[in-house]
Parts: C-alpha cells; sequence; structure tokens
C-alpha cells in the first residue's frame, strides 16, 4: 500500500529540545526529531524554526502559515503536522486555523518532557500528530492539537498545566478525537469556519487582564506615548475582564479615552470557560459597557483573550469599523 504524504514544519519547543546533566532543558544544534525513524507515512520535513515557543509572535506565525499554504499548493499533501513548544501552542493553532483555508488537515504537537527525559512523550506526540494529519475522519477539520491521545479543535483547546503531560484540555467542549493504538476517532464535526487571508501582520493589538485593584497605569502610559510620539501606540485592544465581561467602574473612563482614539475594543473573559455578555448593568457590568459606556466594545464570543487578540490583529488589516469586526467575532472562527 503507497503511504500517505505529509509535510512536516519543526519550530522548535521542548520536543525539539533535550535535558543536560545539570538538569537544565535548552535548545539543540540538531532537531532531535528530524529524519526520525517513523515508517507509517512519507514525511517531507521542514526545519523552519528552532525557538522556545515564547519567542513565536503573530508574525512567525504568519511566515508558518504561508509556508504551510506554498506547501500545500506546490504538491498533494494527505496531511500537515507542525510541532511546536507548548507555551504559545494554542495561539499558533488558532491562527493556521483562521489563515489557512484548507481541507487539508493540520495537527500540531509538542511535547511537556524532552526527548531524552525519563517518560518523554515528544516521540509519541509527533507519531499521533502524524496519525491525525494523515487520518480520513481529520479531512475538514482546521487545525488540531494533538497531545496525549486526544484531539482538539483549535478555537477551544488551551494549556492547562505547566509541566504535566496531560497540559491540554478543551474547556466545555472536550476533545473533537481521541488516539487509540488501533486507530484516530473522531466524536463529532466542527462548524465551517471563516478563513481570513493575510499576508503579514501589520498593527499591534495590546491584551490587558483585569485583576483586584487593576489601575489606570497602563492607559496612562499610553496616553503619555501618544503625546510623545504623536499618535497612538496601539491599533487595537483586547480586555480580559472578570466574569461575563465585567471590569470596575473606575476603569469606564480609561476605555472610553481608547475608544475616542477609533482604537477598536474586544471584550473577553478571564475565566477558563463561558464568555464575556451583556449581563451585569452596574457600572463596568458587561451590559452597561456595551449599551451604554463604550458603545463600539466588542465581545470575544467565547474567544480567549490571546486569541481574541490574534483575531482583532487579522481583522485590523483590512478594517478598523468596529460594526465590521463585530460582525466577523459572531462568526464561528
Amino acid at each position: 500500500m503507497q503511504k500517505k504524504k505529509v509535510a512536516v514544519f519543526h519550530t522548535g519547543g521542548t520536543i525539539s529540545m533535550k535535558k543536560d546533566a545539570d538538569g537544565g532543558v535548552n535548545v539543540q544544534e540538531n532537531n532531535p526529531l528530524l529524519n526520525s525513524v517513523l515508517d507509517t507515512a512519507e514525511l517531507v520535513e521542514e526545519l523552519i524554526f528552532g525557538v522556545p515557543s515564547p519567542q513565536m509572535t503573530e508574525h512567525t506565525m504568519a511566515a508558518l502559515a504561508s509556508a504551510i499554504k506554498k506547501k500545500l499548493s506546490s504538491d498533494n499533501f494527505d496531511g500537515v503536522v507542525v510541532t511546536h513548544g507548548t507555551d504559545t501552542m494554542e495561539e499558533t493553532a488558532y491562527f493556521l486555523d483562521i489563515t489557512v483555508p484548507s481541507d487539508t488537515p493540520i495537527a500540531i504537537t509538542g511535547a511537556m518532557r524532552s526527548t531524552n527525559d525519563l517518560g518523554s512523550d515528544a516521540l509519541f506526540n509527533y507519531q499521533s500528530a502524524i496519525r491525525v494529519a494523515m487520518s480520513d475522519g481529520a479531512k475538514g477539520m482546521g487545525t488540531m492539537v494533538v497531545f496525549n491521545e486526544q484531539v482538539h479543535a483549535a478555537r477551544s483547546v488551551i494549556k492547562t498545566h505547566a509541566t504535566n503531560l496531560a497540559g491540554f484540555q478543551s474547556p466545555g467542549s472536550g476533545p473533537i478525537g481521541y488516539i487509540s493504538p488501533r486507530e484516530v476517532v473522531f466524536g463529532r464535526a466542527l462548524p465551517p469556519r471563516t478563513h481570513y487571508e493575510v499576508d503579514g501582520i501589520t498593527k499591534n493589538v495590546l491584551l490587558v487582564k483585569a485583576h483586584a485593584g487593576i489601575n489606570s497605569t497602563v492607559f496612562d502610559a499610553l496616553e503619555a506615548l501618544a503625546e510623545k510620539k504623536g499618535q497612538y501606540p496601539i491599533d487595537g485592544l483586547v480586555v480580559e475582564a472578570f466574569g461575563a465581561g465585567n471590569i470596575p467602574a473606575w476603569i469606564v473612563e480609561c476605555l472610553q479615552k481608547v475608544e475616542s482614539r477609533g482604537v477598536p475594543i474586544v471584550l473577553a473573559t478571564r475565566c477558563i470557560d463561558g464568555q464575556a455578555q451583556g449581563l451585569y448593568d452596574y457600572s463596568g457590568g458587561g451590559k452597561a459597557l456595551k449599551t451604554r459606556q463604550v458603545k463600539s466594545i466588542v465581545y470575544s464570543n467565547g474567544l480567549t483573550g490571546p486569541k481574541a487578540r490574534l483575531k482583532l490583529a487579522i481583522l485590523l488589516e483590512k478594517t478598523k469599523d468596529p460594526k465590521e469586526i463585530e460582525a466577523e467575532f459572531t462568526k464561528y472562527s
């Protein structure tokens, strides 16, 4: 039987690292997974980056998306695998999910333990991602995070543990599939996704997380920078608010100043499940903000702050109209 053809993009992360004698985990000159002996598929590998995932940015994500699209247009591939560090994996997965318009499955994976660590999950997760990428059931599923025998949709997955092998979960929805020794099983299909054509990211979107006692320091700094440089330093703002989208009353004026600068604002929740919405009507509550205090504010439609930030940055490449942005955030993407 002819082997299926899978394009592999190595970007770095723990899955490509080794532990030294002192116990420190670090980047290797040569990726240990490159040219691994895996006879399940015909692998066409590319070492596109070699960095820890905290060094990934929306710019490197855009470059990765462009490389994947170029590869898929050049040959017939049954699937794509991306190896990646875990710290920003959910963000890269989401970016690829909404910018690579292909039914070819993209499986992104990594490891919580380096390749030479006791009980390393690196090779197992890599093999699992290859199996998912070439699975017939994965077609049309977009970008998926494959980890610890589970398959997660890019939109819903988050890293929930700093070091545990079961480090990724999809709060509220759960995994979309499972990997058994014999097969890859998908339990449900996903709604059609909206894709956005983007060559690169040029806009600066700030993410601010609410916390008890949050004050105006960050917003005052934005105003000071605007006065010093003659232009406002950000193009968009995402606020990870409390609960159902609430902020303290004394932050409302700060958001109104941002709004007056013509900067789109998206409201997410810092909770790992649920979403920001028009529920509370006190000053700073999600409903009060939207109906009378910062009327151009947009709810993130369940996206986490980091993912909402990426989506807003992508949308700002085409428009800064709050109504157009709001319309896109209501879509499944």
